[in-house]
C-alpha cells in the first residue's frame, strides 16, 4: 500500500496542511517516511459532519449488512497482514509473534462482533403485552430495543497497533452497534495507522457503506483530538491511554453543552496477592516465580494488565521464592520500549519508587548514560506493608516491566492494604481452595476493587470472549460498569428505545409480533425465541 502521510476522512484523503512529523523506529532512532501532516479544525469538522450524515443511513441498515463490513474489514486485514506486520515492527520494535497474535486477534474481534449481530440477543428486545380491561387503569403494550448512539470517536493506543488500534475492538464494537467512526491516530504508529485506515475504507466503498462511516485523524491529543470530543456530532468516546489524557477527555465531554459518554481505558497496577499456600498451589515456588516474571516482563511490561504490585506474608518459603524472583528479574534481559517517551517515564517511575524511604531495589541499577532513549531494563522494588499503607504514591501505575513486592506480616495485612487500593482492572489471588475459603473477605473486597478476579493465574492475556470484562472502577476505567473486550463492549454505544401502543407495522422488526428476525426476545417476562 502507498502511504500519503494525510488523514483520510469519508472515502478520501484530507488536504496537506498543518503540522509534518516523520514517525520513529524505536529500536535505530532512523525517522520513518512519508512525514504525516496533523489535521486541521477544518478537516475534524468535515469528518465529524460526514460521519453524522452517514448515521441517517448506517445506523438504519439490518444486522445482516453491519455483519458483512465486519467481516469484510477482516479479510482485507488477513490478506495484508505481513505487510501490516512489517511496517508495525518498523513502528513499535515488538517482536514477531506478538504482532502476529495481535493481527489475528483482531481479524477474531471484527468475526467475533459479526457473529453476535448475526445473533442478535445482544439487542436485549424486550416486550410486555398491554392490557386494555385491566382495572383500574388500562396497561399499555410497551416495548424496547438497543439502538446505535450515533458517531464515536475512537483514540488508539500506544501498545496495540492493532487490537486497540484503527480496527481494534472499539471500532469493531461501535460499528457492529451502527455507529460510524472517527479514529484518533496514535503518534507511535501512523504508518500502521494509515494502512488499516485505508482498508477500512476499501471495505466501507465495497460493502455500499454511507461515505460518514468510517474516518482517520492524524494529529496531537490536547488539539486534534480534545476538538473531535468537543463536536457536536460526536456522541461517545472510546479511549485507551493514560489517566491523564483519559480524564482530560472526560472532563471536556462533561463540559460540553451536551455531555457525552467517555469509556476511557486508563491506570491499573493489577495487584497480585500470595497466600502463605500459594507454592503449595503451583508446582514449586521456582514455577510461580518464573510465571510472574514472563508477566511482568512480557513485551517489555507494556501491558494494561502488567502486575505491577505483588503482596506476600513474610516467612522462609516466601524468602526462597524472592530470591528465585530476583534472580530471574536481574537475569531478564533490556529490552525496547514503544517510544522515547514512555521509556523516559518508565526510568522516571522506577527512579522515584527506588528513592522513597522504606523502599529498596532488588535489581541491578538502571544507567541512562551510553543507552539508547528507547532501551530499559526490567526493575524489581521492595517495601513493606506499613511503608505502602502511608505511602499513596506507591499504588501508582509504573507503565514498563516493574514490579513492587509488598511484604505483610499476615493475611489481615494483606486485606488491610487491598481495602486501600484504587479501582483496577484485575486482580489475582493464588492459594489452596482451603486457603482461599478462609479468605474469602480478600476475594469480597476484590471484587469492590477490580473488573475481573483471576485465581492462581496472572493477569496478562485478556480472552476476547462473551463473559469477559477488561474495566474495572476508576481510574481502571472512566466507568467501572463497562468493558472494552467481550460482547458488552457493545452496549457502550447503544441506547435503550421503548415503543408504546404502536401499531405492529410501525415497529421495528426486532420488536414486531411475530419476531420475524427469530431472536432471542424477554417477553412478558420470559425468554423466548
Amino acid at each position: 500500500m502507498k502511504l500519503s502521510g494525510l488523514s483520510l476522512i469519508g472515502f478520501g484523503a484530507a488536504a496537506p496542511g498543518g503540522s509534518v512529523v516523520h514517525g520513529v523506529n524505536p529500536a535505530s532512532g532512523a525517522g520513518l517516511d512519508p512525514g504525516y501532516h496533523w489535521a486541521t479544525a477544518a478537516d475534524v469538522d468535515q469528518a465529524a459532519r460526514l460521519a453524522a450524515e452517514g448515521f441517517r443511513e448506517f445506523g438504519q441498515w439490518n444486522r445482516q449488512r453491519r455483519a458483512v463490513l465486519l467481516r469484510r474489514m477482516a479479510e482485507l486485514f488477513e490478506a495484508n497482514a505481513p505487510e501490516l506486520i512489517q511496517r508495525a515492527e518498523q513502528e513499535t520494535a515488538l517482536p514477531l509473534g506478538r504482532l502476529q497474535t495481535e493481527t489475528a486477534r483482531t481479524c477474531g474481534q471484527l468475526r467475533f462482533f459479526a457473529s453476535l449481530i448475526d445473533e442478535g440477543s445482544w439487542l436485549d428486545a424486550r416486550i410486555d403485552h398491554g392490557e386494555p380491561e385491566r382495572k383500574p387503569l388500562p396497561k399499555p403494550d410497551v416495548r424496547s430495543v438497543l439502538v446505535p448512539l450515533g458517531p464515536v470517536a475512537v483514540f488508539s493506543s500506544s501498545n496495540f497497533p492493532f487490537a486497540f488500534s484503527v480496527a481494534g475492538g472499539d471500532t469493531a464494537s461501535a460499528l457492529a452497534a451502527g455507529c460510524p467512526v472517527i479514529v484518533k491516530a496514535h503518534q507511535g504508529h501512523m504508518g500502521v495507522s494509515e494502512m488499516v485506515g485505508l482498508l477500512a475504507q476499501q471495505a466501507a466503498r465495497e460493502c455500499g457503506a454511507p461515505e460518514g462511516v468510517f474516518s482517520l485523524l492524524f494529529g496531537p491529543g490536547p488539539e486534534v483530538g480534545m476538538a473531535l470530543v468537543k463536536h457536536p456530532s460526536i456522541k461517545a468516546v472510546g479511549f485507551t491511554g493514560s489517566v491523564g489524557g483519559g480524564r482530560a477527555l472526560m472532563d471536556a465531554a462533561a463540559a460540553r453543552p451536551v455531555p457525552i459518554p467517555v469509556y476511557a481505558e486508563m491506570g491499573s497496577v493489577n495487584p497480585v496477592f500470595l497466600l502463605p499456600s500459594a507454592f503449595q498451589a503451583h508446582a514449586s515456588a521456582e514455577a510461580l516465580a518464573a510465571g510472574l516474571r514472563t508477566s511482568a516482563t512480557m513485551v517489555m511490561g507494556q501491558l494494561c494488565t502488567n502486575p505491577g504490585l505483588v503482596f506476600v506474608t513474610t516467612g522462609p518459603s516466601t524468602e526462597a521464592f524472592l530470591r528465585q524472583l530476583t534472580a530471574l528479574m536481574n537475569s531478564a534481559p533490556s529490552g525496547t520500549m514503544l517510544t522515547a517517551s514512555i521509556c523516559r517515564a518508565y526510568r522516571e517511575g522506577v527512579e522515584r519508587f527506588r528513592s522513597m524511604p522504606g523502599v529498596r531495589c532488588l535489581t541491578a541499577a538502571d544507567s541512562d548514560e551510553g543507552v539508547p532513549d528507547t532501551l530499559a531494563s526490567p526493575a524489581l522494588l521492595i517495601t513493606t506493608a506499613g511503608t505502602f499503607l502511608n505511602s499513596p504514591a506507591l499504588m501508582d501505575e509504573v507503565f514498563g516491566p516493574s514490579t513492587l513486592i509488598v511484604e505483610c506480616a499476615s493475611t489481615a495485612e494483606m486485606l488491610l492494604a487491598a481495602e486501600k487500593l484504587q479501582g483496577q482492572l484485575t486482580a489475582s489471588v493464588h492459594g489452596t481452595e482451603a486457603e482461599l475459603v478462609r479468605n474469602r473477605d480478600l476475594v469480597e473486597m476484590l471484587k469492590s476493587k477490580a473488573g475481573r478476579l483471576i485465581c492462581n493465574g496472572f493477569p496478562t492475556g485478556v480472552e476476547v470472549c462473551h463473559a469477559m470484562t477488561h474495566g474495572g472502577p476508576y481510574p481502571a476505567t472512566g466507568d467501572g460498569r463497562s468493558t472494552s473486550v467481550g460482547s458488552r463492549a457493545i452496549h457502550r454505544f447503544a441506547r435503550p428505545v421503548s415503543y408504546q401502543n404502536f401499531p405492529d407495522a410501525l415497529l421495528p422488526q426486532e420488536l414486531q409480533e411475530s419476531n420475524p428476525l427469530g431472536i432471542h426476545r424477554l417477553t412478558d417476562g420470559k425468554f423466548s425465541g
